[in-house]
């Protein structure tokens, strides 16, 4: 999959997720934003990707991940993530929020307060996840 595609599914994802939310949905409103992270940073990862190079293979193990801390590592993506979270409270707390998701997800009922927490700590423009990660991919 090309870094651009992940970039529209994110974009994508994240619509659906304001959608679902806004129609009362909050199971799947949970889901698919915590799935617009995913892709979003899995195209940092392809940014990262360079032409002819043969990639470790724990690298590409762990790029095939759901796991958004460990996504994030591989992004090489910690230290950036460390220095905004330190100068931006608001950011660092909606990291938490999302960071928080899982694929598990998909399994559970979510109430509504989290699936809102969760489509605002991702959507937000000047302190959300999916604005910061833009700055990177």
């Amino acid at each position: 999959m090309q870094r651009k595609e992940l970039q529209e599914l994110s974009r994508i994802r994240l619509k659906e997720a304001k959608s679902l939310l806004s129609s009362g949905l909050y199971d799947g409103a949970y889901y698919l934003a915590g799935y617009a992270i995913e892709c979003a940073l899995k195209g940092c990862i392809a940014k990262r990707t360079r032409r002819y190079e043969f990639p470790e293979q724990k690298k590409v193990n762990s790029s095939y991940s759901h796991n958004l801390q460990q996504l994030m590592t591989v992004a090489d993506l910690e230290e950036a993530l460390n220095d905004r979270s330190s100068r931006d409270p608001e950011f660092q707390a909606n990291w938490n929020i999302v960071a928080a998701w899982s694929e598990q997800s998909r399994y559970r009922r979510q109430r509504a307060d989290l699936a809102d927490a969760l489509v605002r700590a991702v959507g937000d423009k000047r302190h959300g996840v999916i604005s910061w990660i833009k700055l990177h991919w």
